[in-house]
């Protein structure tokens, strides 16, 4: 644990070297308060809660996460950093598990940064704020299976931009997958055992249910298996890239 926490605080500091940090969270909460206020229609919906800012959030995170992790490898593959990376007396698994919790921290804190918008539907009306909590929960589940999926991608690439175009694409087909559009294509030909795999596979399904205030453990299993399968396919991808 030690050396896990050593290459987090490494890497954490890291995105505050440069000005890519601050771009990320001043654009990640300008977008937060224009999709919560504007787009949202909170104001025509007369209601105290965080309904819009949660709805639009996972289309938030498709965007800007992979632009987090798209660095996480294919910087160190790049430079040629990686392979000093592998000489330190530490493991694969420490690394790739240390990068992933120094971006799921950073977008944590970007995440913490969004409470004035707790603090004004309090100071304009009594939301549930239990429900708001649980919210917030769900969204940080979903940002560390984003997070997992952009660093598995970052590390088959030497490329940031190739990085980022696809884990953008792959975010972008789990959330999808549970859009009635999609699984009436599916329904189509398919039996109904396959169509309900695809639904499942949906983020916005699993994060929906923890944002209404319920805390389902097959949501929290879903998150916490999709995390750790993609963390396994980026030490297997490392592994390889380092064999060849």
């Amino acid at each position: 644990m030690s050396r896990i926490s050593t290459i987090m605080r490494r890497e954490f500091h890291a995105y505050f070297a440069t000005p890519v940090a601050y771009v990320f969270i001043v654009i990640f909460l300008f977008l937060s308060g224009i999709f919560t206020f504007y787009v949202g229609g909170f104001y025509e919906r007369n209601q105290a809660d965080l309904e819009p800012f949660f709805r639009y959030l996972p289309w938030l995170y498709m965007l800007l996460i992979p632009a987090i992790s798209m660095r996480l490898w294919s910087e160190e593959r790049k430079a040629g950093t990686i392979e000093l990376l592998m000489t330190l007396p530490i493991s694969l698994a420490d690394a790739v598990i240390g990068k992933f919790l120094a971006a799921w921290l950073f977008t944590a804190l970007a995440l913490a940064l969004t409470f004035p918008l707790w603090l004004t539907v309090n100071f304009l009306g009594d939301p549930d704020n239990t429900v708001i909590a649980a919210g917030y929960l769900g969204s940080l589940f979903m940002a560390g299976g984003f997070l997992a999926i952009g660093s598995c991608i970052s590390a088959l690439t030497k490329n940031q931009v190739i990085a980022f175009v696809i884990g953008f694409v792959i975010c972008f087909a789990f959330n999808l997958s549970g859009f009635p559009i999609v699984l009436d294509f599916f329904r189509a030909w398919a039996p109904q055992a396959i169509v309900d795999v695809i639904s499942s596979f949906s983020f916005l399904t699993h994060a929906n249910s923890i944002q209404k205030g319920v805390i389902d453990l097959r949501d929290v299993i879903f998150f916490g298996t999709l995390i750790g399968f993609f963390l396994y396919a980026n030490m297997l991808a490392i592994d390889a890239k380092k064999s060849s």
